[in-house]
């Protein structure tokens, strides 16, 4: 265990203390979100993204320290263990040394040199390996024929004995660890076309070139992609010559008559044994890191997504374009309660313009439509360039915005839409969700499989189960930065907050139709299957708006109760006080002159919990997605015919990749920022610099008419 603290302690440049911590905290139960806000002094106030990393980290290594275990007794059982061996096993870092350490030991399937040890040829492996025999080899083999064993020759017996020295080779772990080390230094991975004829999205990789060590992992999962849909076919370059004399170096004494033998061995177990064995883990190792990276960017879109800032108190027109079936509507309320739904047809191939107006200006009028949402799939544009012109025949002033409707469909057909609205058909139900996103996209986005919000970099090639646990880690992390309003939360929505599960979650759905609404936290206690473990992890993240607490519209915890009020009571206020709005002011001003360290030891609290306890009381029910940026608001359309060089634009970041970032700035497809455009200085990551939902200025520096793109630098 010690050394698992130690490994993750200079990993993640934190302190022992902290991970030790930490560890017991995850051991003893608590989950993640409850750990970074509700035990910092425990922790030092690590992060829920450190935390996470810790706890993969900690899952890995133990898993680690579990295989070496199950191989030392393996080779324990053989009979073979050896100091040498065991302390390569102790130093071992990854599961993959460990495997090398244990390939010699492993039982093996019947190889050429499984068979030759069975026909009695291994003393003469030996005495080749020697290389001090003086009598000619030949004579020496003649010594191996037996007829039973089906050696039927000396240069038989010779053939054997050298297929057990290849064996041996291949199986040497410190001959594989310098190998993939001269690979990784100096090797190149390199792609052709399987047909150059064939036209295809992978035409850059078609006689592709680069080093091993400085390939970009979106490059790797294209390469692979391309690879399985056989349009590519991939080989990785290496120093050949130099792998052949590392081994020579160790193996060969000088000349003697076994020389030419063993050369020829060297090459045969390095072609045949060792190349294709290396090539295929250096491959594994090169896209488990790439997918690695890939959730790593993925998790960051969506945890911006879904901390996009609400637009509250707003009657929301959802639409969801499209061409034969029709454009489907939905009117939602500013609590998010469905209106109206219609179907129009502005769009090829009715074109029906006139009756959809008549109906959507009817609608808007009727229900005092503030916003129109527009999803951006299919006939996106098109039915932009119709509501801009709708809205200015409107009698109040209506703006319309653009929302990724990624997701929507698949949530439409879902059991849990079907739920929601079983009476509502299944096109329109695509339209809600459209509307509720632009209220709150956190709400509405939980809804939906994190794989189908479509915010990241090949999500469908990489590890699915890894993205899983990802993506699941970051919903649970918005979900909790943001706390939720038990009494109007959904189940789904509730199912990620610290403690909870679907069960618990749908029991407290289920309780509040029946007893009404909660009026304080320690109810919580009478919903079935919720018990005090998990209050104590859920407590802090639900809100009691109108409850019997108004400690309870914040994230103070039920256990910091007390040295809350005996906070507020220091400054001469009660808890009641922070709901009036003019004393709330005058709580803000003089909890901002508290000195923390002094009042600490007074009220005997951690600086940190004392910290947080001030913000929330400063800010009772803030939403922290309030300072997101808002999303951009317009009332009329630009055309991709209207774009110019060098034109200055506002856009909206929708996605981000490790080679750019696709911007919203109007026109029917996103614009890309190239990494190179992002700055003047050089940026390493776009992540750094920018995040999906920012609004941006960018420069169109580059007009595709043909294929309708559009290039875009935030040089400006």
């Amino acid at each position: 265990m010690d050394l698992i603290i130690q490994t993750i302690s200079n990993e993640l440049s934190i302190k022992p203390t902290q991970v030790e911590a930490t560890i017991k905290l995850i051991d003893d139960g608590n989950t993640i979100p409850f750990i970074a806000r509700y035990r910092k002094e425990v922790t030092g106030g690590l992060s829920d993204e450190i935390l996470r990393t810790l706890g993969e980290r900690l899952n890995y290594l133990r898993n680690l320290e579990q295989r070496k275990q199950e191989v030392v007794n393996s080779i324990e059982e053989q009979g073979k263990m050896t100091d040498e061996i065991l302390q390569n096993i102790a130093v071992a870092k990854t599961l993959a040394e460990v495997e090398d350490i244990y390939r010699p030991y492993k039982q093996k399937k019947r190889t050429r040199a499984t068979m030759a040890k069975e026909k009695g040829l291994e003393p003469l492996a030996e005495i080749i390996v020697a290389q001090e025999e003086k009598t000619p080899i030949l004579e020496i083999a003649k010594q191996y024929i037996n007829e039973e064993k089906e050696v039927l020759s000396a240069e038989e017996a010779i053939a054997g004995a050298l297929d057990i020295i290849a064996e041996n080779i291949s199986d040497e772990p410190e001959y594989r660890k310098k190998i993939k080390k001269i690979i990784y230094r100096e090797g190149t991975i390199n792609t052709k076309a399987s047909n150059e004829e064939e036209k295809s999205a992978y035409e850059m990789y078609y006689d592709f070139s680069e080093s091993i060590n400085k390939i970009p992992s979106h490059r790797i999962l294209a390469i692979n992609r391309g690879e399985k849909e056989e349009f590519l076919k991939v080989k990785l370059e290496k120093p050949e010559e130099k792998i052949l004399n590392l081994i020579e170096k160790d193996i060969i004494n000088g000349e003697t008559q076994f020389t030419q033998y063993l050369k020829d061995t060297i090459v045969d177990s390095y072609k045949r044994l060792i190349e294709p064995s290396v090539d295929r883990e250096i491959r594994s190792d090169l896209t488990e890191k790439a997918e690695e990276q890939a959730i790593k960017v993925f998790g960051q879109n969506a945890k911006q997504l879904l901390l996009g800032a609400p637009l509250k108190g707003i009657t929301v027109m959802g639409f969801d374009p499209a061409y034969r079936t029709g454009c489907k509507i939905a009117v939602i309320d500013e609590t998010g309660k469905v209106l109206d739904t219609a179907t129009v047809y502005p769009t090829a191939p009715q074109n029906d313009i006139e009756g959809a107006e008549k109906t959507l200006i009817s609608l808007i009028n009727k229900d005092k439509v503030n916003m129109i949402s527009i999803g951006n799939g299919t006939a996106s544009r098109e039915s932009e360039m119709f509501v801009a012109d709708m809205i200015k025949k409107c009698d109040h002033e209506v703006m319309y915005t653009i929302v990724s409707e990624a997701g929507a469909s698949v949530y439409s057909a879902s059991k849990l839409a079907t739920e929601e609205y079983p009476d509502i058909n299944v096109s329109i139900r695509g339209a809600i969700s459209i509307a509720r996103r632009l209220q709150d996209p956190l709400a509405e986005l939980v809804k939906i499989d994190p794989k189908a919000i479509g915010v990241g970099q090949y999500q469908h090639d990489v590890n699915q189960k890894k993205l899983e646990e990802a993506l699941t880690g970051v919903v649970e992390d918005s979900v909790n930065k943001v706390g939720v309003d038990v009494n109007t939360a959904t189940a789904p929505l509730l199912s990620y907050v610290s403690g909870l599960n679907k069960t618990t979650s749908k029991n407290i759905v289920k309780y509040r139709d029946e007893n009404g609404k909660l009026k304080n936290r320690k109810e919580l206690l009478k919903i079935p299957k919720l018990g005090k473990v998990a209050f104590e992890q859920c407590a802090g993240f639900l809100r009691i708006i109108d409850g019997d607490n108004p400690l309870e519209i914040t994230g103070v915890h039920p256990e910091s109760y007390e040295v809350a009020e005996k906070l507020l009571d220091k400054i001469g206020y009660k808890k009641e006080d922070i709901k009036d709005k003019e004393k709330l002011k005058e709580i803000k001003l003089r909890l901002s002159e508290i000195k923390i360290p002094q009042m600490a030891k007074e009220i005997d609290i951690g600086e940190m919990t004392l910290k947080d306890i001030i913000d929330e009381l400063s800010k009772p029910g803030r939403d922290p997605r309030d300072e997101m940026p808002k999303p951009i608001l317009r009332s009329d359309v630009l055309k991709f015919e209207d774009l110019r060089e060098e034109m200055i634009l506002t856009g909206t970041v929708r996605n981000v990749t490790d080679f750019g970032a696709f911007v919203d700035i109007g026109v029917k497809h996103d614009g890309l920022v190239h990494i190179s455009e992002m700055s003047n200085n050089f940026v390493r990551r776009p992540s750094d610099i920018v995040s999906v939902g920012d609004i941006i200025k960018v420069k169109v520096i580059g007009i595709d008419e043909e294929r309708q793109k559009v290039k875009l630098s935030m040089k400006i």
